[in-house]
């Protein structure tokens, strides 16, 4: 599913990846853990499109058979939209737009018709357990129930992977755990690869590899 090899990535003089290697198979969720600096977010970010890493002459990166080195930025752009979702600490909606207007975005980028985006999007909102709550605005919904739409939304367009970076960083204990559990039935259901960069030690121990970084470099767990 993911095949990264000698990843390398600067800012500046800042050497900040540091000839990463990372083999991920499909439907496995994988925990990125680390101390703040460590590279975490910037690896998700390369393995997820959002940026570029410094070529090396034997730098590999293919997602889901994808070359991803070899991808213009228009291309990138239909790859991320078609098989990646991403899930933030913040939930990101849109503030103006319903759960269900949120949820259907991606589907809508992607060309997908109103009547089958709203249709698959009350597919996940049921399953999910928000159906009562699909024409509610972000500001009506709770911390957890704002998450789980941007759950929903990460899915309408059934991504082969999905990344999350700190998912449940800004939700209470018992909304946190419910996210958790969330991926591995999400795992189970649609068969979906899982990357999560976490400090929550539970969610990360609760992966099927959990993977130490530190200045750069993954160092155990490979």
């Amino acid at each position: 599913m993911i095949y990264a090899n000698n990843i390398h990535k600067y800012y500046g003089d800042l050497h900040v990846l540091k000839g990463v290697n990372l083999h991920i198979a499909k439907s496995e969720i994988v925990s990125i853990v680390g101390a703040s600096g460590a590279g975490k977010t910037t690896l998700l970010h390369i393995l997820g499109t959002l940026d570029q890493p410094d070529k090396k002459p034997d730098s590999t990166l293919k997602v889901n058979g994808i070359d991803i080195y070899s991808q213009n930025s228009k291309m990138l752009s239909k790859f991320r939209n078609e098989q990646v979702g991403f899930i933030f600490q913040f939930h990101q909606l849109l503030p103006e737009f319903t759960a269900l207007e949120n949820i259907c975005i991606p589907a809508f980028i992607k060309g997908t018709s109103k009547a089958t985006a709203e249709k698959r999007a009350y597919e996940l909102l049921e399953f999910l357990n928000l159906s009562p709550r699909a024409h509610h605005k972000p500001s009506e919904l709770s911390g957890g129930e704002q998450q789980r739409i941007a759950v929903a939304r990460s899915l309408i367009n059934n991504p082969a992977v999905i990344y999350a970076d700190e998912p449940s960083g800004n939700l209470d204990s018992e909304s946190a755990e419910n996210l958790h559990k969330l991926f591995f039935q999400l795992r189970e259901e649609f068969h979906q690869t899982f990357v999560i960069v976490t400090h929550n030690e539970e969610l990360a121990n609760m992966a099927d590899r959990k993977l130490t970084m530190v200045d750069g470099e993954i160092v155990t767990g490979i």
